[in-house]
Formats: structure tokens, C-alpha cells, sequence
């Protein structure tokens, strides 16, 4: 009777424990809701300022237009309108083509100076900021579905990604980045 009693007792005592793990798992907060997280990578702006990311993020939360493809700008561009992000300051935002790393300071500079004669204002280069690094180790990082689109992320200054839409420029897409946006959350 007393080891009935004990296993009893002991799968009691299992059972109350795992709810509690359960439970806690519910109101802490978590990374369940971070999509993918940007490796960390130095880089320059086109306007010649040298960046850490995620550690020079403009803002606790900024808007990345992600390229991987010069074709991608279209969709890139779309969201600029869209969002009226070049008029708009209370989004920070960042231009981010991805682009194969090409092993040489020679190798960048080259897609530097294309990059330059596409976006010719300074205006433009003070948002460009081209990342050289092995494409599809960055997709995965970030978790994003792969190089076909152009993307948009929400990331905070941890280089976390919080929201992700791809494609054009979308009025419901854009309600859910605006949201993450201005959510105080993570």
C-alpha cells in the first residue's frame, strides 16, 4: 500500500511540475514570436558611414527592404511608396540588398559603384546599405523563405526579426508591420 501510495504521490508531484512549466511557458515571454534573427555583419551605407549590425539599427525598430536581386527593386521601391517612408520619420527604415559576398575588396567595390549609379541621390544612399555575406547562410539566419522575393522585416536592435512580409507593396502586409512597428513588445 505504501508504494502505491508513493508512485502516486510522485506522479502528483510530476504532473504539477509540467503544468507549471506549461503555464510559464504561456506568460513569459519567448522567442516563439521572433522569426529569425539577422547575422551579425559590419558594413558600409552608401553615404560612406560604416555600420554594426544589429548594433547601429536607426531605431529600436527599423524596416529593412531586403533585395536579393536587382530585379527585386520594383518591390523594394513599392514600399517606399507605399509607406511614404521617405516622408514619413517616425519609421526608420534601411535598404538592405543582399548580395553574394564576392571574396574582395575589388569584388565590392565593383557591386558598390553599381549600386551607386542606380541610386544616385544622396537621399537614397543615406538608407542603401548593401550586405555582403554567403546569401542563403543569411536567408536561414533570418528565416526567411529564400531569395525569389524581396522582403520586408520588422527587426529590433537585436537583429531579431519580428514581422516579415514579401512580395509588393500590400495595404494588409503593411498594416502588420505598422503594428509591430509601434508595438512596445520585445
Amino acid at each position: 500500500m505504501k508504494r502505491t501510495t508513493s508512485k502516486i504521490r510522485n506522479i502528483c508531484i510530476w504532473l504539477t511540475a509540467a503544468l507549471l512549466a506549461l503555464s510559464l511557458a504561456f506568460v513569459s515571454p519567448t522567442d516563439a514570436l521572433v522569426m529569425g534573427r539577422l547575422p551579425a555583419f559590419m558594413s558600409h551605407m552608401l553615404a560612406k558611414r560604416a555600420v554594426a549590425v544589429p548594433d547601429d539599427l536607426p531605431a529600436e525598430r527599423t524596416l529593412a527592404l531586403i533585395t536579393f536581386k536587382r530585379t527585386q527593386k520594383e518591390h523594394a521601391d513599392s514600399w517606399v511608396e507605399g509607406l511614404n517612408l521617405k516622408n514619413d520619420p517616425s519609421i526608420k527604415w534601411i535598404r538592405m540588398p543582399v548580395v553574394n559576398d564576392p571574396g574582395t575588396p575589388e569584388g565590392r567595390d565593383e557591386i558598390k559603384n553599381r549600386l551607386l549609379g542606380r541610386y544616385a541621390g544622396d537621399e537614397e544612399r543615406a538608407n542603401l546599405l548593401p550586405v555582403f555575406v554567403d546569401r542563403e547562410n543569411f536567408v536561414r539566419s533570418a528565416g526567411l523563405s529564400g531569395v525569389d522575393q524581396a522582403v520586408v522585416v520588422v527587426l529590433n536592435r537585436q537583429g531579431e526579426v519580428l514581422a516579415r512580409v514579401e512580395g509588393a507593396y500590400d495595404e494588409t502586409k503593411a498594416q502588420t508591420l505598422r503594428e509591430t512597428l509601434q508595438s512596445k513588445r520585445f
